[in-house]
């Protein structure tokens, strides 16, 4: 799902001596009994003056630009993901071209259910690109009030960036990948180093810097405990 919209956001970015910015932000509210919703926002609204233009253009250093049809396409094909999922419900998507701003959403009615939405996919891109990222991504114990996402870092992530024209890579300079975990109880600790407890104890937010997750600098994996 991921893969397949950031692929078309992706080619729009791509322009000689143009510093992009986007941010990829991942919210999940998560219930004590382990159900919840998803949000996944992919925002270029910080570009959305040249990306007005780059969509004009067929093409821009050899890639093809995407059309609004494409990425409506896209969005289609991630809805229809979902809907295979059990347990996944009230599944919603948005589109804002003024903006750029494109969102997905659903419930869910257990974790291992939002796991189930990105299994498979990755299963496939590690098949495809010889990788090994992790195929299971969230978990929740609800007896221990445990919350954890998942990820190990695999070197093929670089090597495949530097594989990239120059021009290509300026994509990555300025992105961001954000998450935000909001519990019913409060988090008695975090992992991650990086993650940011709210005031409150009821959120956890994580924001790194795209190339710091592509060279392996920093991880999204973060075990989240919460009190009993």
């Amino acid at each position: 799902m991921i893969k397949k919209i950031t692929k078309y956001i992706l080619l729009a970015f791509t322009i000689t001596l143009c510093t992009s910015c986007f941010e990829i932000l991942e919210e999940i509210n998560l219930n004590s009994d382990g159900s919840g919703t998803m949000l996944v926002t992919f925002n270029l609204s910080k570009s959305k003056t040249k990306l007005a233009s780059i969509m004009l253009l067929d093409s821009v250093n050899g890639h093809r630009v995407p059309s609004k049809d494409d990425i409506n396409k896209a969005l289609k094909d991630a809805e229809n993901h979902l809907k295979t999922i059990n347990g996944i419900t009230n599944i919603k998507k948005t589109a804002d071209y003024q903006n750029y701003i494109f969102t997905i959403s659903c419930n869910f009615d257990k974790v291992a259910s939002l796991d189930a939405v990105f299994q498979e996919l990755i299963r496939k891109q590690n098949k495809k690109e010889q990788t090994n990222f992790n195929t299971t991504n969230f978990s929740y114990d609800k007896d221990t009030n445990n919350f954890q996402r998942n990820f190990t870092y695999d070197a093929a992530l670089k090597k495949a960036f530097y594989k990239l024209k120059g021009e290509d890579r300026k994509i990555f300079e300025d992105a961001t990948y954000t998450s935000i975990y909001r519990f019913n109880d409060s988090v008695e600790k975090v992992s991650n180093s990086n993650a940011k407890v709210s005031p409150n104890k009821k959120a956890v937010l994580l924001k790194i810097d795209a190339m710091a997750l592509i060279l392996g600098e920093k991880s999204v994996a973060n075990t989240i405990q919460l009190f009993k």
